[in-house]
């Protein structure tokens, strides 16, 4: 384990799932961190923020409330925001069964699992500058692939929540790349991880189980946002603790794309 310098601050969006709670106790027993939850069902966040304090004895653990598929929720936790901000940690993922839209019209699991992702960077930057060295861990997946650049919300194609899935986690590995070029001047890391096979809704949804605990799936992530490497290393992607290649990340001409696309949404 690193040894932290005191007063880290970091969020963990989508932290009521397996993984993300495992990703915040494991943040909580650092005693110098402070810890924040976002989620969107309150009674969730409550249970788990009371038990990861229980657990740790970290008293520095809260949550905030904001529904992740739409951009003007998750601009007003940055406007609402103060101190610093060390760790971001994008974890949040859906895969519903059949296709779903928001609010705004945009479909459901790409707003979640990828522009969640690109909304809560892009509305958190100036906080994290302002904290720097800072870092961004974007938890992404090995069962990556299937990426239509002209068809990013299934209206097209028919709508299958495991090739949507497929689709967003690719995504999150070309975006981290293209991010990290944007951010590295600032002393902003940012890194993509496969978090692990867990057994939880998000995987049952998409019709798999999991031979993996919720601390085994939690682990590279939260050494990610903890250990050096997090820092040193930029626009990378991790499994199970070592640095892999990704042929995602490497095409940046596509990365750069990617960017510019889901940046749109930013406009809407």
């Amino acid at each position: 384990m690193s040894v932290l310098e005191k007063n880290f601050t970091a969020i963990i969006t989508g932290a009521t799932g397996a993984i993300g709670e495992a990703i915040a106790q494991g943040l909580a027993e650092y005693s110098d961190y402070e810890v924040v939850l976002i989620a969107r069902n309150e009674a969730k966040a409550q249970k788990a923020t009371q038990r990861i304090i229980q657990a740790t004895g970290n008293q520095g653990v809260r949550y905030l409330l904001a529904d992740l598929s739409r951009r003007a929720d998750i601009y007003a936790l940055a406007d609402q925001w103060q101190g610093p901000l060390h760790a971001l940690v994008n974890n949040a993922a859906a895969s519903p069964r059949s296709r779903q839209e928001t609010p705004e019209g945009i479909e459901y699991q790409f707003a979640v699992n990828v522009l969640s992702y690109l909304w809560m960077t892009k509305a958190f930057t100036e906080v994290l500058k302002s904290s720097a060295p800072a870092r961004v861990v974007n938890v992404a997946s090995y069962w990556a692939g299937d990426l239509d650049m002209d068809d990013l919300e299934f209206k097209r194609r028919p709508y299958r929540n495991g090739t949507a899935y497929r689709q967003s986690k690719q995504a999150n590995r070309m975006l981290t790349v293209a991010f990290a070029e944007r951010l590295k001047t600032f002393e902003i890391s940012v890194n993509a991880c496969h978090a692990g096979d867990v057994n939880s809704k998000l995987s049952n949804d998409l019709g798999f189980g999991g031979h993996e605990s919720p601390e085994q799936g939690a682990a590279t992530p939260i050494w990610l946002a903890t250990d050096p490497i997090g820092l040193e290393k930029t626009g990378k992607y991790f499994s199970h603790l070592r640095e892999e290649r990704c042929r995602f990340g490497e095409n940046r001409q596509a990365a750069e794309q990617l960017y510019q696309v889901c940046s749109t949404y930013s406009e809407q």
